[in-house]
């Protein structure tokens, strides 16, 4: 039997409404004018969904009235609303669908779960044990006994766009106590609709503000690129080497996979100094040497060259033509790989590449450009004036408000640490270097934690600022960095790459 019960008048007392008061969302089409008049305190969230508080008695839930919120006061009422929603007993289960996309549903029997919505960050937290994302979640709220929603983390944020929609609609028709059939983006606390219905036809379909998609895009990227955080095990050495010679050796037929052949050979690159953490074997100079040839020729191309990849391989690159992407990050990988292997013909090559093409990487945020000139300037020996310009411009995009394409938390483990090193070194301040050094490669760590992600090996973009200072002469003592292959860092596993 239904416990609802429309706008009335109770004869709780205050202490009573206190214990039994709940925020609700109500859908709007429960909130007449008629009912209205008498709750002008309620409040719309978003798009069909009113902001209100229920009374939760013992044999029926009745929406306040404006004449209940008076007597008790509008504060103390809030407070005790959010705290007893935030009670309210619910079951939470993880929905893996196909792919990489989960879902994440919490239900329950009480009227008042999907209200849980309205403050997602702390739901989650309790029920995942992890805090949303600075990006926020997808979520729906089909009916009040039911809420799902999935963290903005990564890439798979595109599919469980969709899957949430069709979830969403599909709980939202078989109710009951149907609430909304849309997909909302929860955000800094609050609701933001990606449904829009077309009043003609009653039809759904999905319409992300220009901030999410953007930040989709953004995520996207970055998780094809092996840079987002994930739980999945890494390929091993020998399935990378096999791909990146398999890949190489397409090149000839189709020289558009070179981008593909430089990505498979960065993440073998990472992936050897998990077993040679110092990188100390040939294998493993092996790997770096060829993810350096790769993607200097992604950006600058190349003449015909051959190489080994360990034994037994031997990689033929043919003559490719200058056709550099837009690829702001790929680009910093390329020059941060050079950097280490000391090939500094190749930097100055990859210092070459128009920096109008890097712009139109519409997927970075602007702090990411504003680094690339400044690298790019002290690299190729451009006035100190500029590169102090676009180094305060890079650190000062980089804070949290500025961010439209990258996780927030991303940006402060990875994207930041070269540039604050980067800072210490152009300013020559020897003993600032050696202390930020550290907290780089904490960040780091704190970044990836336990992830298998080829990446998560080695800090390239500190690899490179450290291997910039101890050819300067900075006081490097390489021993015991994690992160950062000793022999990399002081040279001594370095050849010549012709």
């Amino acid at each position: 039997m239904d416990r609802e019960k429309s706008v009335g008048v109770g004869g709780e007392s205050v202490e009573e409404l206190l214990r039994g008061v709940h925020a609700r969302l109500l859908p709007i089409g429960m909130v007449t004018p008629e009912v209205a008049a008498g709750m002008r305190y309620a409040r719309v969230v978003a798009d069909e969904l009113v902001y209100a508080y229920a009374f939760d008695g013992p044999t029926s839930v009745r929406s306040l009235t404006d004449a209940d919120v008076e007597r008790v006061g509008i504060e103390e009422l809030g407070q005790a609303a959010r705290a007893n929603l935030m009670r309210v007993p619910v079951r939470y289960e993880e929905i893996a669908l196909e792919g990489r996309a989960a879902l994440h549903s919490v239900y329950g029997d009480s009227h008042f779960v999907a209200s849980k919505a309205l403050y997602l960050g702390e739901l989650a937290r309790k029920v995942t044990g992890e805090s949303l994302p600075h990006a926020g979640a997808l979520v729906v709220v089909p009916t009040r006994h039911l809420l799902a929603f999935h963290p903005i983390a990564d890439g798979s944020v595109v599919q469980a766009l969709n899957d949430l929609a069709t979830y969403g609609l599909g709980a939202y028709e078989d109710g009951p106590g149907s609430l909304s059939p849309r997909v909302y983006w929860w955000h800094r606390g609050g609701l933001t609709s990606l449904t829009v219905v077309d009043e003609e036809t009653r039809t759904l379909s999905l319409r992300p503000p220009q901030e999410l998609v953007a930040l989709m895009k953004g995520l996207v990227r970055l998780d094809r690129a092996g840079r987002i955080r994930v739980r999945r095990a890494a390929p091993g050495p020998a399935e990378l080497t096999r791909a990146t010679v398999e890949s190489v050796a397409r090149l000839a037929q189709d020289p558009s996979g070179l981008g593909d052949a430089f990505a498979s050979a960065l993440a073998l690159a990472h992936v050897r100094c998990t077993a040679d953490p110092v990188a100390s074997e040939i294998d493993t100079w092996d790997a770096w040497e060829t993810a350096v040839r790769l993607g200097t020729a992604l950006f600058t191309g190349s003449g015909p060259e051959q190489w080994c990849l360990g034994e037994g391989n031997t990689l033929r690159l043919p003559a490719t033509p200058a056709a550099p992407p837009a690829d702001a990050r790929a680009w910093l990988d390329a020059v941060y790989l050079a950097l280490v292997c000391r090939a500094h013909d190749r930097v100055a090559r990859l210092c070459e590449v128009p920096l109008e093409v890097l712009r139109q990487d519409d997927t970075v945020d602007v702090h990411v450009l504003h680094w690339i000139e400044a690298l790019r300037t002290y690299l190729s020996g451009g006035p100190t004036d500029a590169v102090v310009e676009k180094l305060l411009a890079a650190m000062q995009t980089s804070l949290p408000e500025a961010l439209t394409r990258a996780p927030d938390e991303f940006v402060n483990g990875v994207d930041f640490q070269p540039v604050a090193l980067f800072h210490r070194l152009f300013t020559r301040e020897h003993e600032t270097f050696a202390e930020v050094l550290p907290e780089a490669i904490t960040e780091h760590g704190g970044y990836w934690r336990e992830s298998g992600a080829p990446r998560a090996r080695v800090a390239l973009g500190v690899l490179a600022m450290a291997c910039l200072a101890h050819d300067q002469g900075f006081p490097i003592d390489p021993e015991g960095l994690a992160y950062l292959p000793r022999y990399l860092v002081d040279g001594k596993r370095v050849e010549d790459i012709s």
